[in-house]
């Protein structure tokens, strides 16, 4: 089915829209919730040491470096670098006869993060949005144990940073797939696809294919179709293709067929905001003419015979 109605997001638009975005996803990734730590570590002179890390809690998020590009027939992709995390937790060792616990504070640099988004549409013609890939990076991580045996931490904290790294990067696509699921996905089923435009008519901007995405944009194909409020009923006529020129410069372009207007046209009449009655008291006395089928034959010449 050819559109009424079309839209165009260029990288331009994309690069403005994502602000408010990342501004979203920084708030989800800040609510990561991590899973306890608990293992065995044979250390050099000491022996083996059992260790737990608990009530682990993300304290600061901060994503400074993002884009947002689209990627063709398929959607969109979230780069992300040079990120910035902070969390904190509870600790506890156990080795001979020894043990003891504290608190610890973890810093995680340089979080590398790629999403891509695949987008589409259901059959009532709202978007879809799911995880069509996702991978994290982690390149630095720094942690600070406080407690009677700080030191014996020193003897084996690569072991300890390598656990926490990964475990990290696997729950920050975990959370990713979750968010966009359960909140992207969901606010989408709940948007609306019909206008009430006034007490007349009503407008259908429902998605007839799924956006279509480019390298340079993402378009998306809208019915684009007026109807009455009153009566709605099958128009007569089909949608003429409709196509952008290939240009990228402004953020967003808009199109609109003569579907578009004559479909306004149809509602307005059937609705009755087309008719209307124009009597002889209603044209001026100096208005140089009377209101006789001489008034209409410029437009139609059939009337001037009558």
């Amino acid at each position: 089915t050819n559109p009424g109605f079309m839209v165009r997001i260029t990288q331009a638009g994309l690069d403005y829209a994502h602000q408010h975005g990342i501004a979203i996803l920084e708030k989800e990734l800040a609510q990561l919730k991590l899973p306890d730590i608990s293992g065995d570590s044979r250390v050099l002179r000491v022996g083996k040491v059992h260790y737990e890390f608990s009530r682990l809690r993300l304290r600061d998020f901060h994503l400074p470096y993002s884009r947002i590009t689209p990627i063709s027939n398929v959607g969109l992709q979230v780069s992300i670098s040079n990120a910035f995390a902070e969390l904190d937790g509870d600790w506890r060792v156990k080795f001979l006869f020894i043990r003891d616990h504290g608190s610890f504070n973890l810093k995680v640099e340089n979080v590398y993060m790629k999403i891509i988004l695949k987008l589409g549409s259901d059959t009532t013609g709202k978007p879809t949005i799911s995880t069509w890939d996702c991978s994290a990076h982690i390149s630095k991580v720094r942690v600070l144990f406080s407690g009677k045996l700080g030191w014996l931490y020193n003897l084996f904290h690569s072991f300890i940073e390598s656990r926490l790294r990964k475990n990290l990067e696997q729950k920050i696509c975990d959370n990713v797939a979750k968010s966009v699921q359960n909140e992207l996905q969901k606010r989408l089923r709940t948007l609306p696809v019909t206008a009430r435009i006034d007490d007349k008519t009503g407008l259908d901007y429902s998605l007839v294919a799924p956006p279509r995405a480019t390298a340079q944009s993402l378009d998306a194909d809208l019915k684009g179709e007026f109807y009455s409020l009153a009566h709605r009923s099958t128009v007569p006529f089909s949608p003429l293709p409709l196509a952008f020129p290939s240009d990228h410069e402004r953020m967003v372009y808009f199109g609109a067929s003569s579907y578009f207007f004559n479909t306004a046209a149809i509602a307005y009449h059937k609705a009755g905001a087309l008719v209307f009655e124009i009597t002889e008291a209603m044209i001026p006395k100096d208005a140089g003419f009377r209101l006789d089928t001489s008034v209409f034959s410029a437009f139609i010449p059939q009337v001037s015979s009558l």
